[in-house]
C-alpha cells in the first residue's frame, strides 16, 4: 500500500511560490564567493549583477503600472516597451564590458543567462498558481 503524498498546506504554498519568485536573487548572491574563489573577473560579475538587479527593478515597476492600467492597450505597450528597451540596455552593457575586457565580457554574459533562466524557469512555476488577477467568471445564460 502507498503512503499519501505529502502537500504543502494553503499556509505553506504563497510562501513557497515568493520564494520561488527571488530565487535568481538568492543564486545571484551564490555566485559572488564561486567568482572570488574561481578567479572569475569580478568586473564581469559587477556588470552582470547590475544589469540584473536594474533591469528586474525596472521590470516589477512597469508591471505593477501595467496591471494598474485600465486600458488593455496602455498595459500590453509598457509591458512590450519595457521588455524591449531592458533588453537592449542589458545587451548592451555586456557588449560594452565586452569590448573592454573578454574574459570579463565572457563571465557577465554567462552570469546573466544564468539568472534569466531562472528567473524565467520561475515565472513559469508560479505564474499558472499565483494570478494577479482573479479568473474571469462564467455568466450565466438566459
Amino acid at each position: 500500500m502507498s503512503s499519501p503524498a505529502i502537500e504543502p498546506s494553503d499556509a505553506e504554498t504563497p510562501k513557497v511560490l515568493s520564494f520561488l519568485l527571488y530565487l535568481d536573487l538568492f543564486a545571484l548572491a551564490l555566485c559572488l564567493p564561486l567568482f572570488l574563489v574561481a578567479g572569475f573577473s569580478m568586473l564581469g560579475y559587477a556588470v552582470a549583477a547590475a544589469a540584473w538587479l536594474i533591469q528586474r527593478a525596472v521590470r516589477e515597476l512597469v508591471q505593477r503600472r501595467a496591471e494598474a492600467a485600465t486600458d488593455v492597450r496602455t498595459s500590453v505597450g509598457l509591458t512590450a516597451a519595457s521588455m524591449l528597451i531592458r533588453g537592449w540596455l542589458v545587451a548592451f552593457a555586456l557588449f560594452a564590458v565586452g569590448l573592454s575586457d573578454n574574459d570579463a565580457g565572457l563571465a557577465a554574459a554567462i552570469l546573466f543567462l544564468f539568472l534569466f533562466s531562472i528567473f524565467f524557469t520561475m515565472q513559469a512555476i508560479v505564474r499558472p498558481q499565483g494570478r494577479a488577477t482573479p479568473a474571469p467568471t462564467a455568466r450565466p445564460s438566459r
